[in-house]
């Protein structure tokens, strides 16, 4: 069965094409008796129509099912180690339209077809903004089920998290549980070291921009200042008060606007600074990427963001 959400969009769909029939039909019996201008004006209009409607089923029901793989390469000079490959999701809102525990099997898996050396997970697991003890236990199981699924990621040096603002809404000690019994290391204003001959890696996670208050210097207390360094962050917001170091910050929450209209942008944008909004951002000497992520939010439509596993190999100036 149609997720709840989607079924405005499944009647508007039926009802629209079938109005496009009929207003077909009826200019084909009235061709011969309307003026060549309003017959064409009539056929213009109808086209429009039915565009707006293909459009809309293209945004409602398949791009927010594809899956693509983008591939990014990162230099810095501030990464002196090997080269690391990373596979990076955000925002996969299980439960929600679109985006079930099946589904997050099938991603998993094709995370793993790609060989990353790491995965990490930029939070948004839950789908909706009820809190878990609102939820019914199908409900539950289904979040928690797509949690499960990153137990299956075989990463070389393991899978690493950050919490988004769904995530605390329902219970951030429950997600964070779940993700710790599926082998994933839930940060939230810490940080981990990976220990690896090619050169010691940090990864730092702050807390959710929305629900937490991130904390650069807590995440980064005590990390070797001889290792790489990645930061790690739900929100791209914090960003701005990212300081010198880290090679690279990833995010994602932004969706990239789920929307994107040719000549006219990203109408809506769900983070305070806009130049952050998506792909690649480089900032005084600093670089971030930020992931349009894999569910959608608020309206479950995407047009010309499909949902992504974003593959990035950084190294250094020098290799």
């Amino acid at each position: 069965m149609p997720h709840p959400h989607l079924w405005p969009a499944i009647i508007g769909a039926v009802l629209g094409l079938a109005l496009v029939a009929w207003a077909c039909v009826w200019l084909f019996k009235r061709w011969q008796r309307l003026s060549p201008r309003r017959r064409w004006s009539l056929f213009a209009l109808i086209g429009v129509i039915e565009l707006a409607i293909w459009i809309n089923i293209y945004a409602w029901f398949i791009e927010p099912n594809l899956l693509v793989v983008r591939e990014v390469e990162i230099v810095s000079e501030d990464w002196r180690g090997a080269p690391l490959t990373i596979a990076a999701i955000g925002d996969t809102h299980v439960g929600g339209p679109h985006v079930d525990s099946a589904r997050m099997g099938r991603i998993v898996k094709r995370i793993n077809e790609l060989r990353p050396e790491l995965v990490v997970l930029l939070g948004d697991y839950v789908g909706g903004h009820a809190a878990e003890a609102t939820r019914t236990p199908a409900e539950n199981q289904e979040i928690l089920g797509g949690v499960a699924t990153f137990a299956a990621l075989r990463p070389r040096y393991g899978t690493v998290a950050v919490l988004g603002n769904h995530d605390s809404w329902y219970d951030r000690a429950s997600i964070t549980e779940a993700l710790q019994n599926a082998g994933v290391g839930a940060l939230w204003n810490r940080h981990l070291v990976i220990r690896r001959s090619g050169g010691n890696i940090v990864i730092a996670g702050i807390a959710d921009a929305t629900t937490g208050n991130p904390d650069f210097a807590a995440a980064l207390d005590g990390a070797p200042a001889d290792a790489d360094t990645i930061a790690l962050s739900h929100s791209p917001d914090p960003f701005e008060d990212m300081p010198d170091g880290p090679a690279l910050m990833l995010a994602a929450h932004s969706h990239c606007g789920q929307v994107s209209i040719p000549l006219f942008g990203r109408p809506i944008v769900p983070i305070e600074n806009r130049r952050y909004a998506c792909n690649l951002v480089e900032e005084n000497g600093r670089r971030m990427y930020v992931t349009s992520g894999i569910g959608t939010s608020v309206v479950p439509v995407r047009f010309l963001n499909p949902p992504e596993i974003v593959l990035i190999t950084i190294r250094g100036n020098s290799d």
